[in-house]
C-alpha cells in the first residue's frame, strides 16, 4: 500500500519559463513564507516576475490566458537553487504543475519537489532547448513526462529524460512521503511499541 497516488505520467499544456539559475527567492518571494498553511500559495509563484509594484501585471509567460490550466513547467538549469525553502515546490503544485522539466535542479529544492510528488526531470541542453522553443511557439502542444519510460514526449517527438533511480522509483510507486508512510504504519508502531513497554498517543 502507498502513501500516495504514484506519479508515473503526468500530461498536459506547458509553460516555459526559461533561464538558468532561477532561485527560490524568485519562485516564491520571502514575505510570503509567513503562511501557516501551504494553502493559496500557489497566488505567490513568481509574484514578483508577474506583478509590477502597482500590482499590475508584467506579462509573465504564467499570466498568458493561452497558457491557463498548464500541468508541465520547463525551465533552464539550476532550477531551484538558492534558499531551502519548501515553499518554493508546493507553490509550483498548488498552481496546478504536476512535472517540471529543466537542465538541472538544486538538490534540496528537488528533495522538496520529490516529496509532495511534484516530477522534476533532466533533459540534455539541445533537447530542452528544442522542446521550449517549440512550448512557446504553440501552447497547444501537449508534453508529456512519462517516469515509467524516463522519456518527456510531445507533439509525436520524444526526448531521453533523466532523475536519480531512488527518487524515480518513490514516485512510481507513490512512496514519495516518509512522513505519510509512517502514518500508514501507525498502528504497527503502536503495537511495537506496546511490547517495549511505552505508549504511542495520537
Amino acid at each position: 500500500m502507498s502513501a500516495f497516488q504514484p506519479v508515473v505520467r503526468v500530461s498536459g499544456t506547458a509553460v516555459a519559463v526559461p533561464g538558468d539559475d532561477i532561485d527560490t527567492d524568485r519562485i516564491v518571494p520571502a514575505r510570503f513564507l509567513k503562511a501557516v498553511t501551504f494553502d493559496g500559495l500557489g497566488d505567490a509563484l513568481f509574484y514578483d516576475e508577474r506583478h509590477a509594484p502597482d500590482g499590475g501585471k508584467k506579462g509573465h509567460p504564467l499570466d498568458d490566458p493561452a497558457r491557463a490550466g498548464a500541468t508541465v513547467m520547463v525551465t533552464g538549469a539550476n532550477f531551484g537553487c538558492g534558499s531551502s525553502r519548501e515553499h518554493a515546490p508546493q507553490a509550483i503544485r498548488r498552481a496546478g504543475f504536476r512535472a517540471v522539466v529543466g537542465g538541472s535542479f538544486a538538490e534540496i529544492f528537488f528533495g522538496n519537489a520529490t516529496g509532495i510528488g511534484l516530477a522534476c526531470v533532466r533533459l540534455e541542453e539541445g533537447d530542452l532547448a528544442d522542446l521550449t522553443r517549440r512550448v512557446q511557439e504553440d501552447p497547444t502542444l501537449v508534453v508529456t513526462v512519462d517516469l515509467e519510460a524516463m522519456r518527456v514526449e510531445a507533439g509525436g517527438r520524444g526526448y531521453a529524460a533523466s532523475m536519480p533511480e531512488s527518487a524515480r522509483t518513490a514516485l512510481v510507486t507513490g512512496t514519495y512521503d516518509p512522513l505519510a508512510e509512517l502514518l500508514e504504519g501507525l498502528e504497527d508502531v503502536k503495537r511495537t511499541a506496546a511490547a517495549l513497554g511505552h505508549e504511542v498517543r495520537r
